[in-house]
């Protein structure tokens, strides 16, 4: 009896630095774990689904080339990646090549430079989780902001978009240079300034950490607010890194306040095969295949046809219902919107998450 051939699939992750590892782990967890249960309940037609894993290490140029090397290997559609200059370099090559690109994490809002049916998005855009964070600064009463940021197209734009959306409350952002300026030295500048808040629009585990000690350890910057839209202290090295001075910091957090029960019943497989207590990431992961199986059932594995069923495909995912539209000003197919919540670690529980602040979730845009 021959063994029906594998339909395989490109997984883009950061498995080693500068790349986010521990990001990247979890999201190969849920990647996984789905090819998994989809290999259990007979795979795509009789044929089993192949995860063929690359490592970014958070490397534009490494992602690029990966998609080309896994579309020179018949793969049927790539998904993932955490990082999203990353991402934006991944989509930009398999746009070119005509490989299907499921992106489960980034969530820069200019994935690509001009529309294409070649990619969609899980992920919100960053325009939508951040204006949901600025919404949450303002009901807090903070409009002074101060970012210490890092050259990057991703923190530019999140600058940006913070800008923007507090300018007409009445709310200033001032940018600081996290490479030119010590902890030490921000800490005088947040006072100089009279900011009320500081968000963290850098790398982890440096300079975040060293930057959250320097302004808890500063007595004068008792009533800051530290910030981390991005989602630094999601993780489980957020905590061991940090302690208590970790608590406290708000945060994007892409879940819903309660999962149902097939949020429940993956969260425990995820947190049983990690070993701690998964991310929203890893559960991109698991929504991230189980979509695209959906897409090569009923469209076929054609690259062309997966590519068409984006805009066709209706799952249940771990954090609701998952359908993709054209959102204006994003050039993907996009889900609009996942669940989207601003959470912070319960100072006097740093492992429990407090949701402070939540956004549109669900449905068509």
């Amino acid at each position: 009896m021959n063994t029906p051939s594998p339909v395989r699939l490109g997984a883009l992750v950061p498995l080693t630095p500068p790349g986010w590892v521990e990001a990247g782990r979890h999201l190969l967890a849920g990647l996984d774990l789905a090819v998994r249960e989809v290999n259990a309940a007979g795979g795509i037609d009789g044929r089993p689904l192949e995860l063929l894993v690359r490592d970014t290490a958070a490397d534009p140029e490494r992602a690029a080339a990966a998609v080309t090397e896994l579309a020179g290997l018949g793969v049927a559609a790539v998904v993932g990646e955490y990082h999203s200059v990353v991402a934006r370099a991944a989509a930009a090559r398999a746009d070119a090549l005509g490989v299907p690109f499921l992106c489960s994490s980034a969530v820069l809002d200019a994935l690509t430079e001009r529309p294409t049916e070649w990619v969609a998005r899980l992920a919100p855009a960053q325009s939508h989780g951040w204006r949901i964070y600025a919404d949450f600064l303002l009901a807090a009463g903070r409009r002074r902001i101060a970012v210490a940021t890092q050259p990057s197209v991703y923190w530019a734009s999140g600058t940006r978009l913070l800008r923007e959306h507090l300018a007409p409350h009445g709310g200033t952002v001032l940018e600081l240079d996290a490479g030119a300026l010590s902890p030490d030295a921000v800490c005088d500048t947040l006072v100089d300034h009279g900011a009320q808040a500081l968000l963290l629009l850098v790398g982890q585990p440096e300079p975040a950490v060293g930057l959250v000690r320097a302004v808890r350890g500063d007595r004068r910057l008792g009533d800051l607010l530290l910030g981390a839209p991005a989602g630094q202290p999601e993780l489980p090295a957020w905590v061991a890194g940090l302690g208590a001075d970790g608590a406290g910091i708000p945060f994007l957090r892409y879940l819903p306040e309660r999962l149902g029960p097939l949020g429940e019943r993956v969260g425990e497989e995820l947190r049983e095969r990690l070993g701690e207590t998964p991310s929203f990431v890893a559960f991109e992961g698991w929504d991230t295949v189980t979509v695209l199986a959906e897409a090569l059932r009923s469209r076929g594995t054609d690259r062309a046809a997966v590519a068409g069923a984006w805009s066709r495909v209706a799952v249940e995912g771990t954090r609701g219902p998952i359908r993709f539209s054209r959102v204006p000003g994003i050039g993907v197919r996009q889900w609009a919107w996942p669940p989207v919540q601003v959470v912070d670690r319960d100072p006097a529980e740093p492992r429990r998450f407090r949701v402070l602040h939540t956004g549109e979730a669900g449905g068509s845009a």
